[in-house]
């Protein structure tokens, strides 16, 4: 029974740190007016987001355009015709769906 216990409490410790350390991913997006677009990315706990897949889809979802986040944490693109919308994928949980309408200058 007290193994038990230990193993319950250690999960339980396990578990509150892992929420602890937890991030929430960041993602910001600007017209630049000159027919680009500027995205900035990161995460809420301070880290990078260095090579965070970004993609550009149509109101179709098809995509017109995929990259990365650079070391600086930026995405630079030429604004698409018509409806479009940014991606922030950083993987499961973490990605940041931005509508090209939300993108002023």
């Amino acid at each position: 029974m007290r193994k038990l216990i230990t193993l319950t409490l250690l999960a339980g410790f396990v578990f509150a740190a892992s929420v602890a350390f937890a991030h929430t991913p960041l993602c910001s997006c600007f017209d630049n007016g000159d027919g680009t677009v500027l995205c900035e990315g990161g995460f809420s706990d301070g880290s990078s987001a260095a090579g965070v897949k970004m993609y550009v889809k149509d109101s179709s979802g098809n995509v017109l355009l995929e990259g990365q986040m650079s070391e600086n944490s930026d995405f630079e693109f030429d604004k698409p015709e018509g409806d479009y919308t940014v991606y922030f994928d950083a993987g499961e949980g973490h990605v940041i769906e931005i509508p090209g309408s939300k993108i002023v200058e």
